[in-house]
């Protein structure tokens, strides 16, 4: 049994004067696996007060995080064949997808909404790790295209959160055609004359790294965050090196010029609102929103 259990515990259910603690009060860092207070890991946007750590978030947390207060609305997303190939494993395609999508409550591995990031009019796409690790199938490409339409029709910037194991392979070949059909819609916004902002979270991997992840006007990244297309043993093993420390990480694409900037979670709001008035030649407005954290 762990100090927590023995010995914290007991002592809060003194304090608090109650038989029964819930069992989720606490959750442990695992980078410097301290244990952390879930109301003040709630406060720092899930950025562990001790090391700094960005932990994984949900995709509707970054919606919040993202927009002014109560400023967005999230828009109803274009349906795609649930199973176009009958796949099977260990378990029916259709079945992981019902099971997913009970647990998350989401229809697929794309949330898109819009709203105002600082007072600026934004379409913001976030991916959904917790939905089959954010895989790339032809309802998420489906997604991504309405959202830069949606951007088009607004002229508003597009924001994309990634977070991704790559592309789903139970679609087969109709996931690697999202890649060249997520850079056609990016080419859209371009020919608009729209901002396309991307914001690479842990993890972005795979086929998406290596289409929409990597076509942003400005490419950014949370602190730490991995960012590859293929695995660092893959990698060693083709091309028969030691890879440096930290490789695939945002700060060491930051040094070589593959990213333009590394943003704390807490800062992204006032960051993304500052992108948005430069690129779209718009005024500065004054923040009509309190801080979104107090994290670093």
């Amino acid at each position: 049994m762990s100090w927590l259990t023995t010995y914290v515990r007991p002592k809060i259910r003194n304090l608090l004067g109650r038989r029964d603690v819930p069992d989720n009060l606490w959750t442990q860092c695992s980078a410097c696996n301290q244990m952390i207070f879930v109301k003040e890991l709630e406060r720092t946007l899930k950025v562990c007060p001790q090391c700094g750590h960005h932990m994984r978030a949900l995709a509707l947390e970054r919606l919040q995080w993202t927009f002014d207060p109560d400023s967005f609305t999230r828009i109803e997303l274009p349906r795609a064949p649930a199973d176009p190939l009958g796949f099977r494993d260990q378990k029916r395609y259709s079945d992981r997808l019902k099971e997913n999508r009970a647990r998350t409550h989401l229809d697929e591995a794309l949330v898109v909404a819009h709203g105002t990031i600082t007072g600026h009019k934004a379409v913001v796409g976030v991916m959904a790790f917790e939905f089959l690790a954010g895989t790339m199938g032809a309802a998420l490409g489906e997604g991504f295209v309405a959202a830069s339409r949606l951007a088009v029709l607004q002229q508003a910037p597009l924001i994309v959160f990634t977070a991704s194991g790559g592309a789903r392979m139970q679609e087969g070949m109709i996931s690697l055609m999202q890649m060249p059909r997520t850079t056609i819609a990016v080419q859209m916004l371009r020919e608009a004359g729209l901002p396309y902002i991307v914001v690479m979270t842990d993890p972005t991997t795979g086929g998406v790294t290596a289409s929409f992840a990597m076509l942003g006007d400005v490419q950014i990244a949370e602190p730490h965050a991995l960012i590859g297309f293929a695995g660092q043993r893959v990698i060693e093993q083709t091309v028969r090196e030691t890879l440096p420390e930290g490789f695939q990480r945002a700060e060491y694409l930051l040094e070589h010029g593959m990213l333009d900037m590394v943003i704390p979670r807490g800062a992204m709001r006032e960051t993304l609102g500052r992108i948005i008035a430069l690129l779209g030649n718009l005024p500065a407005t004054q923040n009509n929103s309190e801080p979104a954290s107090e994290a670093a």
